[in-house]
């Protein structure tokens, strides 16, 4: 590919060059016509007369000779590591006694992916997918989470402290219905993860979203016990919504949703060292409102969750 500041196209090069070759230009007039240099008109107009118009095309400038390259045993070797370890260039360097720049090299050059973009449990690269419209998909999840006790846990007490208070605080069950295509997140503090706690969590999710203008189609869950009674099959026949299920020990199917509540940890419940649960849980429907409304979404191209919905009224 042509570097963006290059004067001449693989056409201009050939247009320049049949003036030369076909038509007898002098290279000095060639050059002056299209804006390059005498050498660079030579150069294009000897390509044509030995290539013809193949060789108009860009070459790599890749050398034909790399004496001072890795040698091909390292090379495997610290692919070889980074297979069995899925260890990154620091310390794959570390290991095969290399410079860190080498090892990111090595593993570029083999078509081997950040570890970033790996699923952590076998290495492979993660295959991302998208539902194309709101409402096709929404995942589930709980987030249990423990209850701060008046006056502060270890986060403002010390850890001695937090542990006497902690007694008997109990823990807030985070449900999370979160759709697919636009990331916009509806969330509640219960006071238990049941069958009948969930399935009343998602009537009131459903008409939430409704409200919206997304209609949920599929609700997709783990299989925790909860999700597999007939208390939560009967309430999505009711609401028309198809149920779905991850697979079993792949909780990475439901990734969306669990990267929401990693999202809800940094960024509401352990943001700042609260005093109280109470000072915690009011400040989490302002948080939310920032999430859906305002915070830019990584996964979805900087844009916000509700700028993805369709005729979604009160964007403000």
């Amino acid at each position: 590919m042509s570097h963006r500041n290059a004067p001449l196209t693989p056409t201009g090069r050939l247009r320049l060059a049949r003036c030369v070759v076909d038509d007898g230009w002098p290279l000095r007039r060639a050059a002056e016509r299209f804006q390059v240099s005498h050498t660079t008109a030579a150069r294009w107009a000897g390509r044509y007369r030995q290539l013809g118009a193949s060789g108009m095309r860009d070459r790599s400038s890749r050398p034909h000779h790399s004496p001072r390259q890795t040698p091909a045993a390292v090379e495997q070797q610290v692919v070889r590591l980074r297979r069995e370890h899925r260890i990154g260039p620091v310390r794959l360097a570390a290991r095969a006694d290399v410079a860190v720049s080498t090892a990111h090299r090595i593993l570029v050059r083999h078509g081997l992916p950040a570890l970033a973009a790996t699923d952590r449990a076998t290495g492979e690269p993660i295959r991302r997918y998208e539902r194309a419209r709101p409402g096709e998909l929404v995942h589930i999840d709980v987030k249990k989470l423990g209850r701060i006790p008046d006056g502060g846990g270890h986060r403002t007490q010390g850890r001695a402290e937090g542990r006497r208070n902690r007694t008997g605080t109990g823990y807030a069950y985070l449900h999370t219905a979160l759709d697919d295509h636009t990331r916009l997140a509806y969330t509640e503090d219960l006071s238990d993860e049941t069958a009948a706690t969930c399935a009343g969590f998602l009537t009131r999710a459903t008409a939430w979203f409704a409200a919206q203008g997304v209609i949920v189609e599929r609700v997709l869950t783990d299989n925790a016990w909860a999700y597999t009674k007939n208390t939560w099959r009967q309430t999505c026949h009711d609401l028309g919504i198809s149920p779905r299920w991850t697979r079993h020990w792949r909780p990475q199917t439901n990734g969306k949703v669990e990267r929401f509540h990693r999202t809800l940890l940094d960024e509401w419940a352990y943001i700042r060292p609260y005093t109280s649960e109470a000072e915690r849980q009011a400040a989490f429907p302002d948080w939310l409102d920032w999430y859906n409304y305002h915070r830019p979404h990584t996964g979805i191209s900087g844009h916000t969750p509700a700028s993805r919905v369709t005729n979604l009224s009160g964007q403000h």
